[in-house]
């Protein structure tokens, strides 16, 4: 599942920030890493014709880190520590991923088997159909009544088609935002080529 992956990773990010004795090398990893992928973001947002000098000295730099951090990326693998470390963040993220079963399935579990009984409300006599009033008291709840499990799945159904909503308003933003840096640099890049031109001909 890619959101309990994610929430792992989360969990796991948050507990190294803790005084804890894997912080360090946690720390000591991800610090290389953040520094190549900064290269790199320069890197790609340099233009190799425009500004070939710049480029070519974030090339070096970049190359000179990434053989950095593949070399000590490899002495911390090879180390007792790293094999520890990665012993303890596959047990730490099974037992996440198993108190955060317990505190959302578990628990929903409990409380519609403690509840199946008792009504969440009641629709008006003769409002609604037979069958749909049996198929909403399923499985035990009284007739004419809403029963906790099909409350829920509402509740779940409405709470996935808000959050559905919220990502695609914020990918949507995020994607105009983008595309107005990419015209600004476009028109950034068009001026100076011009520039550059005008002075070719004086």
């Amino acid at each position: 599942d890619v959101a309990t992956c994610v929430h792992a990773k989360q969990l796991w990010t948050l507990y190294n920030k803790l005084p804890t004795s894997t912080r360090d090398s946690v720390l000591e990893s991800n610090k290389l890493r953040a520094q190549a992928l900064l290269l790199k973001r320069e890197l790609m947002a340099t233009s190799s014709q425009d500004e070939f000098a710049k480029w070519a000295k974030l090339r070096r730099q970049h190359d000179k880190v990434v053989a950095q951090y593949d070399e000590k990326a490899d002495i911390l693998l090879s180390s007792p520590v790293a094999n520890s470390l990665k012993s303890f963040q596959s047990s730490f993220t099974q037992v996440t991923t198993v108190l955060r079963w317990l505190g959302t399935n578990g628990l929903r579990f409990v409380l519609q088997f403690w509840f199946a009984r008792r009504p969440m409300f009641w629709f008006p006599r003769g409002w609604l159909p037979g069958y749909v009033e049996f198929l909403m008291a399923f499985p035990r709840a009284p007739r004419g009544s809403v029963s906790i499990q099909i409350w829920g799945i509402a509740c779940a159904t409405v709470v996935q088609m808000v959050g559905a909503a919220v990502a695609a308003g914020w990918i949507l933003v995020r994607e105009k935002k983008v595309t107005g840096k990419a015209k600004k640099m476009g028109m950034q890049a068009d001026s100076s080529r011009a520039a550059r031109e005008e002075k070719k001909e004086l």
